[in-house]
């Protein structure tokens, strides 16, 4: 059996790729892909800490993270096609102005 702080350690690992490529990464679409790495890493931390407990408010709670990031990645990727039709880049500097 892995400990549990293996899950907890390779967690803050991804968690920490995430916000690197939110940080420093310009394209939307990998920008939205960090943040799904950044709820990913904070679902196994928390599937890791409930089958430590042997509980199932963890993995209870982890579907609706799923739930949430479905509903983003949906939203957020209609918003970015929408943006690209219209300035004809996925470049987050040159859309931040969403004049003209």
């Amino acid at each position: 059996m892995v400990p549990t702080t293996f899950y907890v350690l390779l967690s803050a690992v991804l968690f920490t790729i995430g916000v690197l490529g939110v940080l420093i990464r310009r394209n939307a679409i990998v920008v939205f892909m960090s943040v799904e790495l950044m709820l990913n890493a904070a679902n196994l931390a928390l599937v890791a800490y409930a089958r430590e407990r042997l509980a199932v408010d963890g993995q209870v709670l982890v579907f609706f993270v799923i739930t949430v990031a479905a509903a983003e990645v949906a939203v957020g990727l209609a918003l970015l096609v929408a943006i690209f039709k219209s300035k004809r880049t996925a470049d987050i500097d040159e859309v931040s102005m969403l004049r003209g």
